[in-house]
């Protein structure tokens, strides 16, 4: 059984694209060692989910505190998001 199955086994989920899968799963510095084989790696969707992570994150604190100044907000925002609060999820 090929990888890709075996994890989609593990997580219960069929994955669609099989490529953006394979892609989310390799890191620059394979993919750079990698480059004649056509590798890619994660960094672009890492930018894309770091972007609706943002977003998401935004939304939910623009309605849960609507008496917050822009500042507040934006210092609230960049506390949860940061690798070490993720780290910690």
């Amino acid at each position: 059984m090929h990888t890709l199955q075996v994890l989609e086994k593990k997580l219960g989920y069929t994955f669609r694209c099989k490529e953006q899968l394979q892609a989310a799963l390799y890191h620059s510095s394979y993919a750079n060692e990698h480059r004649c084989c056509g590798v890619s790696s994660n960094e672009r969707l890492e930018f894309l989910g770091d972007a609706v992570l943002g977003l998401v994150t935004a939304d939910y604190l623009y309605h849960k505190h609507p008496d917050l100044p822009e500042g507040d907000l934006t210092r609230m925002r960049a506390a949860l998001v940061c690798e070490e609060s993720l780290y910690e999820v």
